[in-house]
């Protein structure tokens, strides 16, 4: 056999016709009248779906011209020597044209001679189409048997056209990758292949061990069928070659491995099939998932490379996306854990020395070694994890878990405008505000373009906990006082004097009480708090009890520089203030001389859907400063302020305002990025969509369990709080964590807050969408029992 880098891999034109003329080939040359003639996509060829009435339907396939007759003959003698081995798994068999042959020859529409056959069609839908759950255990085993059998079923099949060099062949993937990789057009992925095939490179110095045989080559999602929850048919003979027999395999487990939740969990399974109809030799099962990954570096590196040649082909690149985060997903995967893993699902001697605990173990007392005790991990069982990639985390195992509480990653993980923005600038100059730059300054500009007036005047830090420090600074300033009014719950901020001014954090664990210099009026909660929502006008009614609380203030001589307030409270619960309250609010404590700061950094940039502030949600409510962070850089530390000009030069006072790291070129080309993004990408509008559909749906579950007493929120601010009982409210705190920690092994990622902590935060990257959504309900419809006492805690 020829090395694999002299085989040819462009794409010859395929042949030229369309539907009325493959519905006249049909009838000349098989006898076969169509009533409906559908074309189907493919990479070579074309291809054609024959309705006829009362009759079976069939496949034409017009070759392209690099398919030679003897090829077309080795597959369909390959067909039906395994439609005659199977008896339950189906594959199409040719028909016999009008000459008595399987291979006749017709004009396409541009005069050229091709060869054509007609074959069988069979029922059932690809494992790639809708509907298909492709976690299920059931699902991958049955694929793994059906590659087995096929793979059985050919140990004694040859023909000489298939002792071919072939771009698809596994066996030859690093020489085909490392020829097309530089028509990757990013640099981040070509750095990826060069990595897999590095790590790949002793599994293929073993393949001339391996046994050789025939093997279909090409179960891919698209060409298994499902019928009734199992694999029912193989279709696509075309990529069938002469390599290592366990190439069935491996191709079986690159495509059923693509979109999952767990992918080493269904490899698992897929090989657990495979091995029990066809059993796998110890070296054959150590080269699997390696050349499992090989054939996905394959696949991206040829999509580049014909998506080039061809771009009007679109199923050139079908598996292009989901391969790519295949690949990313498992990049920081340990090989010989995987081989580890198959064995075990094989029930063959593990191989090696496995390790007596976990690297999850080890690094976790790592960190309890050298990181502070108060640094919290999520999760009884914590996850590792190495990649983000839009709305989704992956841990080291290559599991895919759905971000539902992940707002710092505001236009989704890793964006890669974001990430360009970042990485441009970072190696052209970072350096501080000191120095003219005008990145700086149009970023200012943009940011307060979305702002109402007065707020025109910025200052940049490097976090929210920062923004809202200079804001108590600014406040404090501005005014010569030194009191602080919040309200109940509110948390802003990790310093000591914002621990100070956030109940939250004082009256929690730890705390030490409420200072003389703070004043707490209560938090404007419509459903656990003493006014519901349906009573009279609760705005008004709760920004009176924060009127009283600054007159009780005030009668003790204590004069207050701000009002801060979180826009929507998050630590208090996912809180949506009822109309009215912050613009009456923000008034009463202008009337007192305090500052007005709103706290935007759980919920700006558009997470609310309907305006870009959180603030803006109560008409006519316009504050004196405005914090933001978190969302802002999309994961990179940013931090702002934003205040009026008089504030601004009244805060001028000779003392000079210098951050080292705040506003610098990097940040700010990152936050006008992030910008962009939302406004290109239409997020904000998504929040409210999607949002809206994501709070129906959950009302809708509500309706099912009394747990969940209250759905509320905004666009993609989301809270769900939990009750042991609808009349009392009591708080279901012990189902809330339960939940999440279910939750978790389904693969949703959840939290919980508010000062009971009962409350399912929600609050994603704003790419979330309509699909999330729904994946997200059914995990809590899944796992939410009926009562709190089902759940004696977290075990």
């Amino acid at each position: 056999m020829a090395p694999m880098s002299d085989a040819p891999t462009d794409l010859a034109p395929r042949p030229v016709l369309d539907a009325d003329r493959a519905a006249r080939i049909a009838e000349a040359c098989f006898g076969v009248r169509a009533d409906e003639v559908v074309e189907l996509s493919s990479e070579r060829d074309r291809n054609f779906r024959l309705s006829v009435q009362d009759a079976p339907r069939y496949v034409l396939k017009v070759a392209g011209p690099e398919e030679s007759r003897s090829l077309l003959e080795a597959q369909d003698a390959a067909m039906l020597h395994l439609a005659h081995r199977l008896k339950d798994l189906a594959v199409p068999v040719p028909r016999p044209s009008r000459d008595g042959g399987f291979i006749a020859e017709a004009e396409d529409s541009a005069g050229e001679r091709r060869l054509v056959r007609l074959l069988t069609w069979l029922p059932g839908t690809p494992l790639a189409g809708t509907g298909h759950d492709r976690d299920d255990p059931a699902l991958a085993r049955s694929l793994g048997e059906a590659a087995g059998k096929v793979s059985r079923a050919l140990a004694d099949f040859h023909h000489a056209a298939f002792a071919r060099d072939f771009r698809w062949d596994v066996a030859g993937a690093p020489a085909v990758v490392a020829r097309y990789r530089d028509e990757v057009p990013e640099t981040h992925r070509r750095e990826l292949l060069d990595r897999w095939l590095g790590r790949l490179s002793t599994t293929f110095a073993m393949l001339p061990a391996l046994p050789r045989g025939v093997v279909h080559d090409d179960a891919n999602d698209r060409n298994v069928l499902v019928e009734h929850g199992r694999i029912s048919g193989l279709i696509d003979f075309g990529d069938m070659v002469e390599t290592v027999r366990v190439a069935e395999a491996a191709v079986a487990v690159a495509y059923a491995l693509l979109d999952t939740r767990d992918p080493l969990a269904v490899a698992e399974r897929v090989v657990a099939g495979f091995h029990a109809r066809r059993p796998l030799s110890d070296a054959e099962l150590a080269a699997l998932f390696p050349l499992a990954m090989a054939r996905l570096c394959l696949s991206v590196a040829l999509a580049a490379h014909q998506q080039r040649l061809h771009p009007d082909n679109p199923y050139l690149t079908a598996s292009e996306p989901d391969a790519w985060e295949a690949l990313e997903r498992l990049d920081a995967v340990s090989l010989p854990a995987v081989h580890r893993r198959l064995a075990a699902a094989c029930g063959m001697p593990a191989p090696g020395t496995v390790a007596t605990t976990s690297a999850t173990a080890d690094l976790l007392a790592a960190r309890r070694r050298v990181l502070g005790p108060s640094l919290s991990v999520a999760y009884r069982h914590p996850l590792k994890i190495v990649l983000g990639r839009g709305t989704y985390l992956y841990d080291d195992e290559g599991r895919r878990f759905l971000d539902c509480v992940n707002n710092v990653a505001h236009v989704g993980h890793a964006h890669p405008r974001v990430v360009g923005a970042a990485a441009r600038q970072m190696a052209r100059l970072n350096t501080n505000t000191r120095y003219l730059h005008d990145t700086v300054v149009e970023y200012a500009e943009r940011l307060t373009a979305t702002l109402p007036e007065p707020l025109r005047v910025c200052y940049f830090v490097n976090s929210g906990s920062e923004a809202n420090e200079l804001a108590l600074r600014l406040a404090r300033t501005v005014t010569g006082r030194r009191d602080i009014l919040v309200l109940d719950a509110a948390y802003h901020g990790n310093t000591g004097s914002l621990v100070e001014i956030s109940p939250y954090k004082f009256d929690g664990p730890g705390g030490q009480g409420k200072p003389e210099h703070v004043h707490v009026a209560p938090l404007p909660d419509t459903f656990r708090g003493p006014h519901p929502r349906d009573g009279t006008d609760p705005g008004a009614w709760y920004a009176e009890r924060l009127r009283q609380t600054i007159a009780a203030a005030r009668a003790r001589g204590r004069e207050i520089a701000a009002f801060f307030a979180e826009s929507l409270p998050g630590s208090a619960g996912q809180i949506l203030p009822p109309p009215g309250f912050l613009r009456a609010a923000y008034a009463h404590a202008r009337e007192a001389g305090a500052v007005v700061v709103a706290d935007e950094v759980q919920v700006g940039f558009g997470r609310v859907g309907e305006r870009f502030w959180g603030f803006e949600l109560d008409e006519g409510a316009v504050p004196d400063i405005v914090t933001m962070g978190k969302p802002i850089g999309n994961g990179h530390p940013i931090g702002a302020v934003v205040t009026t000009r008089e504030i601004a030069d009244a805060f001028a006072n000779g003392m000079e305002y210098f951050s080292t790291f705040g506003g610098n070129p990097v940040s700010a080309a990152v936050g006008l990025a992030v910008l962009d993004v939302i406004r290109d990408e239409g997020l904000q509008e998504r929040a409210l969509r999607v949002g809206g559909y994501l709070a129906e749906r959950l009302r809708e579950l509500a309706g099912t369990t009394p747990l969940i007493g209250d759905v509320r929120g905004a666009g993609l601010f989301l809270g769900v709080e939990l009750v042991r009982d609808g009349d009392s409210r009591e708080p279901a705190t012990a189902a809330a964590s339960a939940i999440v920690e279910a939750a978790k092994e389904r693969g949703v990622l959840l939290s919980t807050e508010g000062p009971h902590h009962n409350v399912l935060k929600i609050k994603p990257p704003l790419v979330f969408g309509e699909r999330e959504a729904d994946r997200l309900v059914a995990a809590l419809a899944a796992v939410a029992p009926h009562r709190d006492d089902q759940w004696t805690g977290p075990s």
